[in-house]
């Protein structure tokens, strides 16, 4: 039986300071106690970039300009596999209002492989951590 494979993009958000936006995940969502980068499932004929934007509304409650493709990687899960597609991105308005997450950080990326990343979030932090030093 093969399993299922979801397209899923993630927001690295960053501040002014160049400070990544790390989330984490609470009891309601699966992986509860992982940090993760913010985002979610992409729709039916929706782009990553669409699907992004769309995404950080509903979790974050700010909008978002995204930027460059960070990193694509397949993880997987025992029970689904994960594409998953993070994408650089800047808040262009509002702020960061939580409704998902149990709580955010904004930390230098010197700092960010400290965390306790979700598996599928690990390859593109070290990415992260490789190109924005």
């Amino acid at each position: 039986m093969t399993k299922k494979t979801i397209n899923v993009v993630a927001a690295a958000i960053f501040d002014q300071n160049n400070h990544l936006f790390c989330a984490l995940r609470s009891d309601k969502m699966s992986l509860p106690g992982y940090w993760e980068l913010p985002g979610g499932k992409i729709e039916p004929n929706e782009s990553p970039v669409q699907a992004l934007i769309r995404e950080i509304k509903e979790e974050l409650s700010c909008s978002i300009t995204v930027g460059n493709h960070i990193h694509t990687h397949l993880h997987e899960y025992k029970a689904i596999n994960v594409n998953l597609m993070v994408y650089s991105a800047s808040i262009n308005e509002g702020e960061i209002i939580l409704k998902e997450h149990e709580s955010g950080v904004w930390l230098p990326t010197s700092k960010i492989e400290e965390l306790n990343w979700a598996p599928a979030d690990i390859p593109a932090i070290k990415k992260i951590t490789s190109l924005y030093k």
